[in-house]
């Protein structure tokens, strides 16, 4: 597949950028009180499920997170806008370095329910911050903080590649079914290391993000 001189649509840089969504999902839910970082879909449920029976401090505990991930959105744009044209750092470098600040100074949080809804928010801007900033690989639309759109992307393309004997379409599945498989590799390795370390697990989210932040100093084609 022929580059695109993008760095950030690096097949490497999708793969720490999953690693780092599946660890999240599972430290926040594992540590900080069942809620999902990254799939604002199963804390809209169970904001539902809550509201419906009435316990309006866990309506709270899903409805802030869902608002802050709103917000990376917002933060997002507002940073393309203003750095897009810049020559001296990418745009989406300061994206990953403030995510690798912000998860490291709540590294230091206390496991404590009183604190877990201001984890969960930071965490969740952090995750939309990452889904609207790094939506390709190698051209192709791809998410690396949940699996839904992957997943149906990637099959719909394993049919047209096989159908219309596409090897592009097949890359593409190719693609869509690899970070879903890093996605879940980060969950499991999030598991292993929250359930030993806790709440210090964050400092190897830290570590993977570094790198994609080191990658994209130069082009693709360097």
């Amino acid at each position: 597949m022929k580059n695109n001189g993008q760095m950030s649509e690096n097949y490497v840089v999708g793969i720490m950028l999953a690693l780092a969504g599946g660890f999240l999902d599972a430290y926040t839910y594992i540590v900080r009180g069942g809620v999902f970082a990254n799939a604002q879909t199963g804390n809209i449920v169970l904001l539902g499920i809550n509201l419906a029976k009435g316990n309006i401090s866990k309506v709270l505990l899903y409805l802030v997170p869902i608002l802050a991930f709103t917000l990376g959105i917002f933060i997002s744009e507002i940073v393309k806008s203003k750095l897009k044209q810049s020559t001296k750092i990418h745009w989406r470098q300061i994206i990953v370095l403030f995510e690798v600040i912000m998860l490291f100074c709540i590294t230091f949080v206390p496991k404590n329910h009183s604190y877990d809804i201001i984890v969960n928010t930071v965490i969740s801007l952090v995750c939309s911050l990452q889904v609207e900033s790094f939506r390709k690989i190698k051209g192709h639309a791809v998410a690396t903080t949940m699996c839904t759109g992957n997943l149906r992307s990637g099959t719909e393309a394993l049919y047209l590649g096989i159908i219309n004997k596409d090897k592009s379409r097949i890359f593409k599945c190719i693609n869509n079914y690899g970070i879903i498989l890093f996605f879940i590799f980060g969950a499991l390795i999030g598991t292993l290391l929250t359930n030993y370390y806790s709440t210090y697990s964050l400092f190897f989210v830290c570590a993977l993000l570094i790198v994609p932040l080191i990658m994209m100093f130069k082009s693709e084609d360097e």
